[in-house]
C-alpha cells in the first residue's frame, strides 16, 4: 500500500500516536476519594487490625487470629442485642414505611388541599435533631412528670407506662417513626411526581377507580423507591443507638449497655477500654447489616425486572 500510495502521489500515513491519558476526571474525583478514604476505608481497616489482637495481662496487645471472632459469636449479649433490633426492624420498619407511603398517597392526591403546609409538617420531625427529639419524647413519656404522667393521674391508673420491659421497644419504636416517617415520604412523593401523567389520562379513559390506579400504577412506579427506603431503614434499625443511649438515665434498670449491638460495642470500647473486642461486635455487626440489606436490593431488583 505504501508503493501503491507513492506512485499515486498520496501522502503516505502515519502510524497514530496512542492517545495521551486525561487525568482531569480524576482532579474532580480525586477530593471524594481522599476524604472517602481518610473517614471510611481507613477506619474499617484500622477496626479490622484491632480486631485481630487482645489486650492481655501478660503480654501485652497480643496477635490472636480469629479467637475474637469466635468469641462473639457464643457471646450472649450481643446475640440479644442484635434479637432485639431485629424484632425492632421486623415490626417498627413496615409500620413505618406504610405510613409514609399513605402520606406521600394522599399528598400526590389532587383530592387533599393544602398539600404543600402537610408536607412540611410530615416532614419536620425529621428535621428536629435527633437528640432534641429524644429529649422532647422522655419528657412525654416519664412517669413522674410530663403527658404520660398527667394522663395516668388523670386515668387514675398506670395506663402509660413507656418505661417498662414491655413497652420500652415501641416506646422507641414510636419516636424513630415519628422522625423518619417525613424523610421517606419525600422519597415516595418524589417517585410519585415522576410518574408520566399519560398513565392517569389511560387509567381514567378505561375507567379505572382510584384503588385501581394506585394498585395498578402508583405502586408498582414506587418499587424502586420502596427498596431504598426499606434498605435505608434496616441499616438505621440495626445502627439504633441514640435513642436507647439518651432514654438509658430515665429507665437504667430496662435500657442496660448492651441494649443495642452499637450501645454495647460502645459500651465495650469507652467503659470498658476492651477496644480490641469493641472492634470485632462492629465489624461482625457490619457485615450481617451489609448482608442483610444486599438480599434486600436482589429481591427487590428481581420484582422490578418482572
Amino acid at each position: 500500500m505504501t508503493t501503491l500510495s507513492r506512485q499515486q502521489g498520496l501522502p503516505i500515513p502515519r502510524p497514530s500516536r496512542k492517545p495521551r491519558r486525561d487525568w482531569r476526571g480524576w482532579a474532580f474525583v480525586g477530593p471524594f476519594m481522599a476524604v472517602f478514604l481518610l473517614v471510611f476505608i481507613a477506619p474499617v481497616i484500622y477496626a479490622v487490625y484491632l480486631s485481630l489482637f487482645r489486650e492481655q495481662l501478660v503480654g501485652g496487645n497480643a496477635f490472636v487470629g480469629l479467637e475474637n471472632y469466635l468469641l462473639v459469636l457464643s457471646d450472649e449479649k450481643f446475640w440479644e442485642s442484635f434479637l432485639r433490633v431485629l424484632l425492632f426492624l421486623v415490626i417498627q420498619v413496615p409500620i413505618m414505611l406504610v405510613l409514609a407511603l399513605a402520606a406521600a398517597m394522599a399528598i400526590d392526591s389532587a383530592r387533599l388541599h393544602a398539600t404543600g403546609f402537610f408536607r412540611i409538617v410530615i416532614f419536620l420531625p425529621y428535621a428536629v435533631p435527633a437528640v432534641v427529639a429524644v429529649l422532647m419524647w422522655g419528657f412525654i413519656y416519664g412517669g413522674n412528670f410530663g403527658l404520660a404522667a398527667n394522663i395516668n393521674e388523670f386515668l387514675g391508673s398506670d395506663v402509660i407506662t413507656p418505661f417498662t420491659r414491655e413497652w420500652i421497644l415501641p416506646a422507641i419504636g414510636n419516636i424513630v417513626t415519628w422522625e423518619f416517617v417525613g424523610y421517606n415520604m419525600l422519597i415516595f412523593y418524589a417517585a410519585l411526581r415522576t410518574i408520566p401523567t399519560e398513565l392517569y389520562e389511560a387509567a381514567e379513559l378505561d375507567g379505572a377507580g382510584p384503588f385501581r390506579v394506585i394498585t395498578g400504577i402508583k405502586i408498582p412506579a414506587l418499587r424502586g423507591a420502596i427498596v431504598i427506603a426499606a434498605i435505608f431503614s434496616i441499616i438505621g434499625s440495626f445502627q439504633l443507638f441514640n435513642e436507647p443511649n439518651i432514654l438509658k438515665p430515665l429507665a437504667p434498670n430496662i435500657i442496660t449497655s448492651y441494649f443495642t449491638p452499637n450501645m454495647y460495642a460502645y459500651n465495650l470500647s469507652f467503659a470498658g477500654q476492651q477496644f480490641n473486642y469493641s472492634a470485632t461486635v462492629a465489624i461482625v455487626m457490619g457485615v450481617i447489616t451489609a448482608v442483610i440489606a444486599y438480599v434486600v436490593q436482589l429481591r427487590g431488583s428481581r420484582k422490578e425486572d418482572r
